[in-house]
């Protein structure tokens, strides 16, 4: 097989690192070459993707459905498109499919990065991590405000039993939790065997003392956490999302927690975030007052989209790609 030139558009320093550790692991080298940018993928950079035989793109990046237009009309030499995440949000990748792009993703990389980085965003948010670790810094050894709860024992409510979600239903059970668990398609062999039980998503918000959020994006999910969900929850409740940020309405979140309802939130996604997430905008002025305003609040802690970020779960996404782009081009040869 001849080499085949890849485009990585907004690629991390850890994207170029792992990839690269894929490609010789995988023995690669000599059949794909990748080129990696730091720039996103928009209207104005797809042209960079002239005369590569595929690119390799993140999720926010694929929502565009006016550049999949124009990398079919303008970048006839891509034939592939790498998307380096599990899912997708959007119609742009049925709209590339529907030119003949092939596209691939990631099936799966680690539910155990997801799930423990919303565990341990409840605990930093339970205990006040945050706020504790900034007050040492000062050297105010103060422990007024820091009061939080046991979590042994509390009532979770699980939102979405996917592989995330399981992976989340067996550690609060190992933490002693009662779990209640929703989803469209109840797993009631699993509930048996773990020990959770499947509920009505109302009763699920009435009686949580957390809930935590790992559903799918889609137009049954968009806003699920909306005014009308927040006034069901029960009171000092704590509320976690890793899962995507426009299944919380976060105007409506931001006025709930302004009246006190809720003991805080937790977020690693944010409904806005494309903008802002994954890159330094510390020398700038937040023109999103949503997000600044959550940002500020003593009870939530905002973590930029990073519950995938472990070595583990890298070097999973790294080699799914490389082994889909190697047996497109394999294919396409053979065929040839």
């Amino acid at each position: 097989m001849s080499q085949r030139k890849i485009l990585f558009f907004d690629s991390k320093l850890y994207d170029e690192k792992t990839f690269k550790e894929a490609l010789k692991s995988l023995n690669g080298q000599d059949k794909l070459r990748f080129t990696f940018l730091e720039s996103k993928l928009t209207e104005e950079t797809m042209t960079e993707a002239q005369g590569y035989d595929g690119i390799c793109i993140v999720n926010s990046d694929a929502r565009n459905s006016n550049v999949m237009d124009k990398i079919h009309k303008s970048c006839d030499t891509v034939k592939i498109i790498a998307l380096r995440s599990a899912g997708h949000s959007g119609s742009s990748v049925e709209i590339a499919r529907k030119y003949g792009l092939h596209v691939c993703q990631v099936p799966s990389y680690s539910p155990h990065a997801v799930a423990e980085h919303s565990v341990a965003l409840l605990l930093s948010l339970n205990r006040n991590m945050h706020r504790a670790y900034f007050r040492t810094k000062l050297h105010n050894f103060s422990l007024d405000g820091l009061v939080g709860i046991d979590v042994f024992g509390k009532t979770v409510g699980i939102i979405g039993t996917g592989g995330v979600g399981m992976c989340a239903v067996k550690i609060f059970r190992g933490f002693g939790c009662k779990v209640l668990a929703y989803d469209v398609k109840p797993d009631e062999n699993a509930a048996k065997e773990k020990g959770f039980v499947y509920t009505t998503m109302d009763e699920l918000l009435q009686q949580s003392d957390i809930v935590s959020l790992y559903a799918p994006l889609n137009d049954s999910t968009y806003h699920l956490i909306n005014k009308e969900a927040l006034d069901k929850m029960k009171p000092g409740a704590m509320l976690i999302n890793t899962s995507r940020g426009p299944l919380i309405d976060a105007k409506a979140l931001v006025e709930c927690l302004k009246t006190g309802k809720l003991r805080g939130a937790a977020l690693d996604v944010y409904e806005f975030e494309e903008k802002y997430f994954y890159n330094d905008y510390s020398q700038q002025v937040m023109e999103d007052d949503t997000l600044a305003r959550l940002i500020s609040m003593p009870n939530t802690i905002v973590t930029s989209h990073q519950a995938f970020l472990t070595e583990e779960a890298l070097k999973t996404i790294a080699e799914s790609i490389v082994k889909s782009l190697l047996s497109f081009f394999d294919e396409a040869e053979t065929k040839a």
